[in-house]
């Protein structure tokens, strides 16, 4: 089934209609913006309860009638179909404000405390040193991945990763005891 519109005062019937239909007169998108936006945006104001979000809802629903102005101006009713648009952007956005709070409620407040001295040194101390040893200790302690593993990632010898890993976790133990003197016994 074909739903067609009636055709508006002064326009032909859709069968002699040989052009595209043009907006009737004195219907354009700048006019019907400023006659209308200010009346749109209090409707919305008193539904929403916020007359900057009302403010921004019939913005973007002005902005999508004006995507579409050659459909839209054809419309029986534009400022109707503007209206629309602005009431669903509004409850949409409610929903999504419901759905956000409503997540929120269920999440767990967690405190989490602060780093520790401990983790602040150690974090001090892995700074200190060569990248390759840093990426090694922290690969093989924090992500346990094997000396195998370590040295695939790397495209290196796992020699050279057993090395790494020894070197820097001389450094770190002189760095922590604070003596500051790496006594390498190889």
């Amino acid at each position: 089934m074909m739903v067609t519109r009636k055709p508006r005062l002064g326009e032909p019937p859709p069968d002699e209609a040989t052009e595209p239909v043009e907006p009737a007169e004195g219907i354009d998108f700048d006019g019907l913006y400023h006659t209308h936006f200010r009346s749109l945006t209090l409707q919305l104001a008193a539904y929403c309860g916020d007359l900057a979000q009302a403010q921004d809802l019939v913005q973007e629903a002005f902005c999508r009638a004006y995507a579409r102005w050659s459909r839209v101006s054809r419309y029986d009713d534009p400022v109707g179909w503007v209206r629309r648009v602005a009431w669903n952007l509004a409850t949409s956005r409610w929903r999504r404000m419901r759905t956000a709070q409503s997540w929120l409620r269920r999440q767990r407040q967690e405190h989490v405390a602060g780093p520790g001295p401990d983790r602040v040194a150690l974090t001090a101390a892995l700074a200190q040193l060569p990248p390759a040893q840093r990426r090694a200790l922290v690969l093989h302690y924090l992500a346990d991945l094997s000396v195998t593993q370590i040295a695939e990632q790397e495209k290196v010898p796992t020699g050279t990763v057993k090395s790494w890993l020894h070197r820097g976790r001389v450094t770190l133990a002189a760095q922590l005891t604070g003596t500051g003197e790496v006594h390498d016994h190889e």
